[in-house]
């Protein structure tokens, strides 16, 4: 049993891969028990989002995990055409 972490634009560069499987526990609490200190500060950081199964969660204590959930960590956007 297992979880998906998915590790998008600059968070991809602090995670040192794009995805990774990490085995299932209840809360975003403790994935982030389960990480290195210096990914879990980047995940952290202000305007940081997460989105579990595709859904933006704005209360880390909300969502009580399953088996094969998918957690997308997004960075702030910047940038773009003018």
């Amino acid at each position: 049993m297992a979880l998906k972490l998915v590790f998008l634009g600059r968070l991809e560069d602090a995670a040192g891969e794009a995805e990774r499987k990490v085995p299932l526990v209840a809360t975003i609490e403790e994935v982030f028990a389960g990480l290195e200190p210096e990914l879990v500060a980047a995940l952290r950081a202000d305007r940081v989002k997460l989105a579990v199964n595709g859904v933006l969660v704005r209360d880390l204590d909300a969502p009580v995990l399953r088996d094969g959930d998918e957690l997308a960590f997004l960075p702030p956007v910047s940038g773009g055409a003018v």
